[in-house]
């Protein structure tokens, strides 16, 4: 369909007049007419009869121009909507995250961004697979590591870094750790999808800390619920570090790896919805709130 020149002609339909149109659209009468000319010829029918003192809207015209004003209607409706849909959030937000992200960064985040906009649903699809987003309909995805996608882009969140952690209960019963030779009398809890052994770093001083432990698990929410129940020291990443009710006690708290971001990445797109901006942006903020975030 082609919506060229329907917008005039029914202008002039209002007006009854093609000069009267030609003054509220701002443009030549030669256009006007010209434009109505163009319209007619490829409908096949005429829809203004003209002469030099007056014009006469036929049958065909006066049928054609009831739906091109109800058409013009609903569009004017959705630019409105889109307009209101681009100003404050509203409507469904997917988003995905692994496990231990999903547990312990997002709840307080969607928490506060669901009591700022209360016309928005959330739905979040919690996985350590990396889906396709556009195939399964996803809008927002965060992710630990760089992007490798090219048809997504991305925006920082966070960077983090993974150090040692347990329960209270644990230390309680075992002792705190002073040293790092004192790990060798603790259990220990590893991410089995680390290399053999990952370093730990304190100024310039580093460590070789292997992850063959009795407890291994390719899961950090799976580590961190060991944790909790006093299984163990576990490798976890500092978000615990963050989340200001976090019950978990930093063991040995001047070494941790390397610092590794956390992104959010969605689909490459002309237009960032209102939605995943407000998100982002709420997150960014919530994380500046804590000095453990960087």
């Amino acid at each position: 369909m082609i919506l060229d020149g329907i917008d005039v002609f029914v202008r002039v339909v209002q007006e009854g007049s093609f000069s009267a149109a030609a003054r509220q659209l701002g443009m030549p009468t030669t256009t006007v007419s010209a434009k109505i000319a163009r319209l007619e010829e490829r409908l096949g029918v005429t829809l203004i009869q003209r002469s030099t003192r007056r014009m006469h809207v036929t049958e065909a015209g006066a049928a054609y121009f009831a739906h091109c004003v109800q058409a013009l209607d609903a569009l004017e409706a959705g630019e409105s909507q889109l307009a209101a849909t681009g100003s404050e959030p509203s409507g469904l937000l997917r988003v995905t995250a692994p496990s231990d992200i999903a547990s312990t960064a997002l709840p307080p985040l969607c928490e506060r961004f669901l009591a700022a906009y209360p016309k928005v649903d959330l739905d979040l699809v919690v996985t350590n697979r990396q889906i396709d987003l556009i195939a399964e309909g996803v809008d927002l995805a965060v992710r630990a590591g760089p992007m490798r996608d090219s048809t997504m882009l991305s925006r920082k969140f966070v960077s983090g870094r993974l150090g040692l952690w347990a329960s209270a209960a644990y230390l309680e019963r075992r002792g705190t750790p002073r040293s790092l030779a004192d790990l060798a009398d603790h259990e220990m809890i590893a991410f089995s999808r680390m290399p053999e052994a990952f370093t730990l770093f304190a100024g310039t001083e580093k460590f070789m800390l292997p992850t063959q432990t009795r407890i291994r698990a390719d899961d950090m929410q799976t580590i961190r619920t060991f944790v909790l129940r006093g299984a163990g020291i576990g490798i976890l990443p500092d978000f615990n570090a963050v989340m200001p009710d976090s019950p978990l006690v930093r063991v040995l708290p001047q070494f941790s790896t390397e610092p590794g971001g956390v992104y959010f990445v969605y689909p490459a797109q002309r237009f960032m919805t209102v939605n995943v901006r407000a998100f982002m942006d709420m997150a960014r903020a919530m994380m500046a709130e804590h000095p453990g975030a960087e």
